[in-house]
């Protein structure tokens, strides 16, 4: 069975990057594990509300939740964080990581991505998600998520604090995108990914020919 480690500095940092790849990984059967490393106390809404939306997010998913235990605002990539990713890899044993994109305007999401990239340095999958604050997003990767977007919108919405107390999600803005996002995949609605390491299977490249066939009528 395949496993997938998610790796957020904020809670909703995961649901935002990468909801909709992880329910199309839970409907294809994967083990899914979300690993929120701090608490979110300086957003809107205390650690303890955020907490609790952060597992009714992770229930909504059936995935697993780990808590990092470090505080929002003081994430920094040294041994203390990169041990306790490593932690977690350890007891997860993910085939792919995703975590978020290195050039991001908050120090957290930088630190949780420089930290994640040091953790993982043996795992052959990790791709970084991005998030409203990420800087120069130019993805190589694209996880299919049409069809999924309502669900990664309800999975959202658990976040209330942050989508309806203070409007910091902009779940519209977020359907523009995985329509960008699908546009630059070739498919409906995507989620986009950069890539610090992927090991390609062409196992699973293999389409049948009919598919070749109708695509090469389709542009005579």
């Amino acid at each position: 069975m395949t496993r997938v480690l998610a790796v957020g500095a904020h809670p909703d940092d995961i649901e935002l990057g990468c909801g909709g790849t992880l329910l199309r990984a839970r409907r294809d059967g994967a083990e899914v594990t979300m690993l929120v490393l701090t608490d979110g106390r300086r957003g809107p809404g205390d650690p303890g509300l955020r907490a609790r939306e952060q597992r009714q997010a992770a229930e909504y998913l059936g995935a697993e939740l780990i808590v990092g235990g470090f505080r929002d605002g003081e994430l920094a990539c040294g041994p203390a964080l990169v041990d306790r990713i490593g932690e977690v890899l350890a007891e997860v044993r993910p085939d792919l990581v995703l975590t978020h994109a290195p050039n991001d305007s908050h120090q957290d999401h930088r630190a949780a991505a420089e930290a994640t990239v040091a953790a993982a340095r043996l795992l052959s999958g990790v791709l970084h998600y991005e998030s409203p604050s990420t800087l120069e997003f130019h993805p190589t990767v694209f996880g299919d998520v049409t069809g999924l977007l309502p669900d990664k919108l309800t999975l959202l919405r658990h976040h209330v604090s942050q989508v309806i107390g203070a409007g910091r999600v902009d779940l519209e803005a977020l359907a523009a995108q995985a329509r960008f996002r699908g546009f630059q995949g070739r498919v409906t609605e995507a989620e986009g990914f950069s890539v610090t390491r992927a090991l390609l299977d062409v196992r699973s490249l293999a389409v049948p020919g009919p598919r070749y066939a109708a695509d090469a009528e389709g542009l005579v």
